[in-house]
This record gives structure tokens, sequence and C-alpha cells, in this order.
């Protein structure tokens, strides 16, 4: 009589393991045919102008002429007219223009913001520590 309980404990075992099994060898048949996401990619920046963080400043000779430089290089022939300049605190390397695939700095850059017109076209330029220019929004 005691072999029934027992006999019936691993009969039960045994349909519940034969039961959670689809008889599948796909470990995740519901996966196969769905497509690869189309989220957009993770932004780590807020998209947008940027604001002042700090006061309307001058603009160094310096970085005046690496900005025009550049211009030129670009094929822009017009002369810049100065729209603003303001100090700024970017969170990070990318002075706020983060660029796809690229990794940057993880520390507060003190910097400047530049923002020139030239034959009504605007460019936003920035500037961390040296005198570099990088054109966001290209």
């Amino acid at each position: 009589m005691r072999r029934t309980p027992i006999l019936t404990a691993i009969a039960l075992a045994a349909l519940a393991l034969t039961s959670c099994s689809s008889g599948s060898t796909d470990p995740a048949p519901e996966l196969s045919g769905v497509s690869p996401s189309t989220r957009p990619p993770l932004q780590t920046t807020t998209p947008g102008p940027i604001g002042p963080s700090g006061p309307a400043i001058a603009v160094p000779q310096s970085r005046w002429d690496a900005l025009v430089a550049d211009l030129t290089k670009r094929g822009v022939t017009g002369t810049p007219q100065l729209v603003s300049s303001e100090a700024v605190t970017f969170n990070d390397g990318s002075l706020g223009c983060p660029s796809p695939g690229q990794s940057y700095t993880q520390a507060q850059i003190d910097g400047m913001r530049v923002v020139v017109s030239v034959d009504g076209k605007t460019y936003d330029y920035r500037f961390g520590q040296g005198a570099e220019p990088k054109l966001c929004g290209v």
C-alpha cells in the first residue's frame, strides 16, 4: 500500500515536467521572424539650443580668427556678423553637439557658444578650453 503514494508522486512529477516542455528545440520560438527594434537610438543630450549658463562675453580675437578660418574652409565667403556669444558650462566633451559613435569626456567643460550669421544663414560654434571651434548642427 505504501507504493501507491510514491508511484503517484513520481507520475505527477513526470507529468508536470513534460507539460512544461514545448517540444521545440528553439529556446525562444516566439521571437523567430521578429525584426530588430525600430526605436530611435538613445539620445544622451537634449536636442535643441543650449541656453547660456553664464554671462554674455566678448569673443577673444584668437577664437574669432579660428571661427572665420573654419567658415572659409567650408566655402563660406561672406563676412560673419556676431549674433550672440555667451559663456556656457557644457555637460560633457561633446560641447552640446554629440556625433553618433563618438565617445566624449564625461565631465563638465567651461567654454563658450558663439552664434554668427553670414548672408542670412546662422552658424552655431562651440569652444571648449582651446581656440579650436566646433560647428554644431552640421
